[in-house]
């Protein structure tokens, strides 16, 4: 993907944030993924035995890597929260996962995930389904590279991504 605008208006909003709010690339991915997921809402489902189970809200997994394996925290109603608020509940569950305090909520009712792997510089990577739900999404490094513009070879963000799903 062509990010950009992603990456400039991330900069732009963290000029104006203090250290300990500013948004991530992840932040943005979250907030992206749950307005799609409106327009796709054969993704916001899970699998019920045989039956698919669509969701009517949108609740975005995140995966967070833990002592002993990873952990799936859960941003609620993704689809109908700032950025800011997406940001700073999701530093704050992640930081209880990681400590060994996760609350009950922090972690269930996820109705689609994403795995983000770009801070530690993969660039593309290919995440397994977290049961039940139908699909999620993994999402590599934000990288400058080169691309044609206007026939012109110049910098570019890009990003790679790659969406598990179950074809029920």
């Amino acid at each position: 993907y062509d990010v950009g605008a992603l990456m400039a208006q991330r900069k732009q909003v963290n000029a104006l944030l203090p250290e300990e709010e500013k948004i991530s690339v992840n932040d943005f991915i979250l907030k992206a993924v749950a307005l799609t997921l409106r327009q796709f809402p054969n993704l916001n489902a899970s699998l019920d035995g045989d039956h698919i189970l669509r969701h009517g809200g949108i609740n975005v997994g995140v995966a967070v890597a833990v002592e002993g394996g990873l952990l799936t925290v859960v941003c609620h109603n993704t689809d109908y929260k700032p950025l800011r608020q997406i940001a700073s509940e999701v530093k704050t569950m992640i930081a209880r996962a990681r400590a060994g305090k996760v609350k009950s909520e922090d972690i269930e009712g996820s109705t689609f995930s994403v795995s983000n792997l770009g801070m530690y510089g993969v660039e593309n990577f290919i995440a397994i389904l977290n049961p039940p739900e139908a699909a999620i999404l993994a999402v590599g490094s934000a990288r400058q590279a080169p691309v044609v513009k206007g026939g012109e070879v110049v910098p570019g963000w890009r990003m790679k991504a790659t969406i598990s799903v179950d074809h029920r």
